[in-house]
C-alpha cells in the first residue's frame, strides 16, 4: 500500500503529514510510525501528523511522537497542519480544528500562522522546577548560559523524574535576552531528545516569563530553528486567555511511502 506524505516543518521542529481523510493509513501500527519518522531509515521528523474529517470542524489533528506513540497537543505542529489544510484549500484564511486536547482556531496570515491555544491555568512549583500544561506538560528553567548548557541530559534527568511520573514532562531552558526577548532551548518527551524548537513550550516559557520576571506580551522566542511569538490575555498571574503561538510553517518536499 502506497500513502502520499508531506513534509512540513516550524522554525525547525519537523513532521510527517498525512492526508487522512479516507482513514486508510495504518495509525495503530506504531513500529511502522516511529521507522517513518526515524532520521537514518525513514523520512525523518519530530512527529507525525494526521489530517482526518471532522464533522464540526475543518478538519482533525491527530498528533503522534518520533517514538511512535499518540502524542499531547503539538504547538508547532498545529501550525504546520494549518499550512498543510490551506495548501489542500480546505479553507481561505481562518479555520477552526479539533486536536486532542480539544478546539483550536487559526489565522494564515503570509509567511505567518497565528495558532490559538488551550486556555492555561494553574502554574506550579513541584520541588524547585516551574511546571505547567500549555496542550502539553513543560518545565521551564531560566539559566544565565544557555549556550554551552547540556538541554540533553539535563533535561533527561528532569523528564523521566520522580516528580513528573507517570507520564513525564518536556523541559525547557530559558536565557533572558532583553526586556522582550527569551531563547529557548527544549528537550521533549517522545523525541527524547533535544529539538530545534517546540510550539508548546515557548508558549509554557512566555507565560512563566510574565509571572516570575515580569515580561509584557508578546513575547519574543529565539530557538535554533527560527522566531516565534508569543501573545496572551492574562486573567491572573497563574490564569492566561486568548494565547497565540505566531510564527511560520512551511512545506519542504513531498513523497511516497510504501508499506
Amino acid at each position: 500500500m502506497t500513502f502520499d506524505f508531506y513534509k512540513y516543518q516550524g522554525t525547525g521542529n519537523d513532521f510527517v503529514m498525512i492526508d487522512d481523510r479516507s482513514q486508510t493509513f495504518p495509525a495503530s501500527d506504531q513500529a511502522l510510525l516511529e521507522r517513518i519518522c526515524h532520521r537514518r531509515f525513514g523520512v525523518g521528523a519530530d512527529g507525525l501528523i494526521l489530517l482526518q474529517n471532522d464533522p464540526n470542524y475543518d478538519f482533525r489533528m491527530v498528533y503522534f511522537n518520533a517514538d511512535g506513540a499518540e502524542g499531547s497537543m503539538c504547538g508547532n505542529g498545529g501550525r504546520c497542519i494549518v499550512r498543510f489544510a490551506h495548501d489542500l484549500g480546505l479553507f481561505e484564511k481562518e479555520t477552526r480544528f479539533m486536536a486532542v486536547d480539544g478546539e483550536h482556531t487559526a489565522v494564515v496570515s503570509d509567511d505567518e500562522i497565528f495558532l490559538k491555544m488551550s486556555n492555561v491555568s494553574g502554574i506550579e512549583n513541584r520541588g524547585g522546577l516551574t511546571f505547567l500544561n500549555t496542550g502539553s506538560p513543560h518545565v521551564v528553567q531560566f539559566v544565565d548560559d544557555l549556550e554551552s548548557l547540556d538541554v540533553v541530559a539535563e533535561g533527561r534527568a528532569i523528564r523521566y523524574g520522580a516528580r513528573f511520573q507517570p507520564g513525564g514532562t518536556n523541559v525547557n531552558f530559558a536565557q533572558l535576552i532583553d526586556e522582550h526577548t527569551l531563547y529557548v532551548r527544549t528537550y521533549e518527551r517522545g523525541v527524547e531528545d533535544e529539538t530545534y524548537s517546540c510550539g508548546t513550550g515557548v508558549t509554557a516559557v512566555a507565560l512563566v516569563a510574565y509571572q516570575q520576571l515580569g515580561m509584557v506580551e508578546p513575547v519574543s522566542i529565539r530557538t535554533m530553528g527560527g522566531n516565534l511569538r508569543v501573545s496572551f490575555d492574562p486573567t491572573s498571574k497563574e490564569q492566561f486567555e486568548n494565547i497565540y503561538l505566531i510564527g511560520p510553517a512551511k512545506r519542504v518536499f513531498t513523497g511516497l511511502i510504501t508499506v
